[in-house]
């Protein structure tokens, strides 16, 4: 039995448990989630080193076999996905230590911080439609839990419309599923993939297709559902919102590659032109609200919704660079924006606010905390040789290939405007003087508080990650060449799930 597929679910799930447990004793919660975190990166690069040597993982839950009970597989893409998650999950809970107020560890955010990350991590293991569903309700609501946290007016207008917004998506997937039952006459994605593929396609497929579109198209905040993300990712407390950056959208994005590539990929002509039509409007409407904006958490929150444009647009060109592009995309965006956010939490810490206005000063005051932006600010923009230059070269490239040049066109000049919002806001944050009236003590207190070290300690890994993969790119695109292989493959997949029940 593959037990080391299930350890990325239950790791959270018991260190969540056990903080709940403990839930009067802040000092061992914490303790608790950096070894719960630092446990669950350790089996996801098992689960890793499992995948590279046999391809696919797979666990039959309560040795039900495919496709009779609950499957959990793992291939390449979804490996990876877990190992990110794992990473993310140890820098926010290192972040934590300094960020999170005794107020709101008293309720629960621990366990609700690792109940998450359980969620994360069982949408990108699971074999089963429904199961994928459930996970996405986990997923919600611990992150509406975490969002309300503090109970401030800002985090509750926010949070209703992060959870009407998911909640109709969440109505049109289990929709969705029923139609698709209705077809098919299971749950397991596998054997969906082999009954569709067998089944006369029919104008309902199409139709199943784009609700499915919708619902993950909602989950990761692509056009034109997309204005819940930046209505609310700036509301919580910056830790929350740095998790949620890096994590959350991309389960969305994940389902959106994991159905187009294996369940609905008959008609690529009507669903991935749609597709494309979609990342070209998430591209431009993210990077243009951006570009209005003047408050340094909500300029990254409509980043996320312009990156994740690239993303999408990789599957919609649907070759294997382009597919390549998307996931190598996928891995340096959680990075960069995690730390993005981080780095937005570190100045809130220094100057109380965080309206660029009212910013200034902190490169004269704080170099070191300024290049530390730099680097995923730039990496983020594409500019050579940081991770986003080559995760937006390798989507142009397949672009040109294909001679899509409207699209490629678009994301040239989505990257020149996303350079634009991060000269912006290192300009007004760290370049310009402090504005007049502004109290600058704030910049030379705690130097060396070690408070503020423990801030410092994940924005450093991260940028040390971001750079690691722009000067060593290879062993990444590789891992990405992997995965898009296994994608626009299916047949593997199946056939490790299915095995000997293939009809």
């Amino acid at each position: 039995m593959s037990f080391e597929v299930a350890l990325p679910v239950i790791i959270p799930l018991l260190t969540g448990t056990l903080c709940v447990m403990l839930w009067r004793y802040n000092m061992v919660q914490r303790v608790l989630s950096i070894l719960g975190s630092v446990a669950l990166l350790a089996s996801s690069i098992w689960l890793l080193v499992s995948v590279l040597r046999e391809g696919h993982v797979v666990m039959y839950m309560g040795n039900w076999v495919a496709p009779y009970g609950i499957t959990l597989v793992a291939d390449m893409l979804s490996a990876i996905m877990v190992v990110l998650t794992g990473m993310m999950a140890v820098a926010i809970a290192i972040f934590s230590l300094s960020s999170a107020s005794p107020s709101h560890e008293r309720f629960g955010y621990y366990p609700l911080m690792h109940l998450l990350l359980a969620g994360v991590a069982g949408s990108f293991l699971t074999g089963d439609i429904f199961n994928l569903y459930v996970w996405f309700e986990v997923m919600l609501i611990a992150s509406f839990a975490l969002l309300i946290l503090g109970g401030e007016r800002a985090q509750m207008e926010g949070a209703v419309k992060y959870v009407t917004l998911n909640l109709l998506s969440s109505a049109i997937f289990l929709s969705a599923i029923g139609l698709l039952y209705g077809i098919t006459g299971t749950l397991n994605m596998a054997d969906i993939a082999v009954k569709l593929g067998e089944a006369e396609h029919t104008g309902m497929v199409d139709v199943i297709a784009v609700m499915f579109l919708i619902a993950f198209g909602i989950k990761a905040a692509a056009f034109p559902l997309f204005f819940w993300l930046p209505a609310s990712y700036h509301t919580g407390p910056v830790a929350v919102s740095a998790l949620f950056a890096g994590l959350l959208t991309k389960v969305g994005v994940y389902a959106l590659f994991r159905v187009f590539t294996l369940i609905f990929n008959q008609n690529p002509d009507f669903t991935h032109e749609l597709l494309l039509w979609v990342a070209v409007g998430t591209m431009l409407t993210g990077v243009l609200g951006a570009a209005a904006q003047f408050e340094f958490r909500r300029i990254l929150s409509f980043h996320i919704v312009s990156q994740i444009g690239y993303m999408i647009l990789g599957l919609a060109l649907f070759t294997p660079l382009a597919i390549i592009g998307g996931v190598f995309y996928i891995m340096h965006h959680i990075i960069v924006k995690t730390n993005l956010f981080l780095i937005s939490g570190i100045t809130h810490r220094l100057m109380g606010t965080y309206d660029l206005k009212r910013l200034g000063g902190m490169y004269k005051a704080r170099p070191i905390l300024s290049i530390l932006f730099l680097i995923p600010a730039l990496s983020l923009a594409g500019i050579p040789p940081l991770s986003g230059f080559f995760a937006k070269f390798i989507i142009i490239k397949a672009g040109i290939e294909l001679e899509a040049w409207f699209v490629t066109f678009i994301a040239l000049l989505v990257g020149l405007l996303t350079l634009y919002s991060m000269i912006k806001i290192w300009g007004e944050v760290f370049w310009k003087k402090l504005p007049k009236g502004v109290d600058s003590s704030a910049l030379d207190e705690g130097k060396t508080s070690g408070s503020l070290v423990v801030l410092y300690v994940p924005v450093v890994l991260l940028a040390a990650c971001t750079l690691f993969i722009g000067l060593n790119g290879q062993p990444i695109y590789e891992f990405a060449e992997f995965s898009a292989a296994q994608l626009l493959n299916p047949d593997g997949y199946i056939d490790a799930v299915l095995g000997g029940n293939r009809p």
